[in-house]
């Protein structure tokens, strides 16, 4: 009797509870207002349920496409490099390789080739020729020339290895021509004036020695000196001690002996060696304003040579073809 009446005083207890808090939610604006908040929030969230997957869908679609111009942007931008590559390539290749007329490497083959010509007109005279053309005042010349020549070829930038082989060839060649008119000289009975031209061929040698061994020293002492321009002059890369500076001095006796040699009898003159000449001059003239370091002596003696070389070759020329036609008819 008592559990049940407990019982139900207690259900009448709590469904007092429940009115009251009825009442205070009814009563009470505030807790009104919090609660239309949340069903507006809960049917916001409802109703906005389909936007959102829309939102989502076009989030999607939309990196989708990032995605692919992403990569069709790679692509464009690879291809573009890949221009811009063969481009620069072709400019560096230009740029590497210049036209003929600025090109050291054609001027340089071009010279050496008339260079190897001055070598087998050499050769030539000393198969096909009699030792009487010969010049001994050329002939000891072209020697210590070409020895010099040999040495510039080789540390001259860019190197010129033709080149330096022709004149080694060319240094044996006349060594023998040497020989030959040395011999021819005796055999006539001419053996004073040998003696002098050995002499003359002595000291040019030994002068030259004495400058390809000692010009190194020379440049080192007086560099350091600080004299001002004499130590400038020596210390520059185509100096008066260096093979720059001989190398075409060698050149100016050439221009030298054919100048003073002008009137020379054309049956003396050897037109293969000549017609060398002139080449090696009009090629030697531009091709030493290419190469490094540059050598205005070099090209200034090759033009005296080539007017000298070509004056005896035009002579050449008219008497042996020209003249002798006109006697013959």
């Amino acid at each position: 009797m008592f559990s049940s009446f407990s019982g139900g005083g207690s259900l009448r207890l709590a469904s007092r509870c429940i009115l009251r808090s009825s009442k205070s939610v009814v009563s009470n604006p505030s807790s009104q207002q919090q609660q239309q908040k949340m069903t507006t929030v809960m049917c916001r969230g409802r109703f906005d349920l389909p936007s959102r997957v829309s939102s989502i869908s076009k989030a999607k679609t939309i990196r989708g496409n990032n995605k692919f111009f992403s990569s069709a942007g790679k692509e464009t931008a690879k291809a573009g490099e890949t221009k811009a590559a063969a481009a620069a390539k072709t400019a560096a290749e230009t740029a590497e390789k210049p036209g003929w007329w600025k090109s050291p490497e054609f001027w340089g083959f071009a010279g050496s080739i008339a260079a190897w010509g001055m070598s087998g007109a050499a050769i030539y005279d000393s198969a096909l020729q009699g030792p009487e053309v010969i010049s001994l005042t050329m002939t000891p010349v072209l020697m210590v020339y070409s020895g010099l020549f040999a040495r510039w070829a080789w540390v001259v930038q860019p190197r010129n290895l033709s080149l330096m082989y022709c004149h080694i060839a060319n240094v044996i060649a006349q060594t023998n021509q040497m020989r030959r008119a040395l011999e021819y000289k005796i055999s006539n009975g001419e053996e004073e004036q040998v003696k002098e031209m050995l002499q003359q061929v002595g000291v040019l040698g030994g002068v030259t020695a004495a400058a390809i061994v000692g010009g190194p020293t020379a440049r080192t002492a007086l560099t350091g000196a600080n004299l001002g321009v004499l130590s400038s002059i020596a210390a520059a890369d185509a100096g008066p001690f260096t093979v720059h500076f001989w190398a075409p001095m060698s050149k100016v006796f050439i221009s030298g002996a054919s100048m003073l040699d002008l009137n020379r009898p054309t049956d003396q003159i050897s037109l293969p060696q000549y017609a060398a000449l002139t080449a090696t001059g009009f090629f030697f003239t531009r091709y030493a304003l290419l190469v490094t370091p540059i050598n205005y002596t070099l090209s200034s003696v090759n033009v005296a040579l080539f007017l000298s070389s070509l004056w005896h070759f035009s002579r050449k020329i008219k008497a042996d073809y020209i003249d002798s036609d006109s006697d013959k008819q």
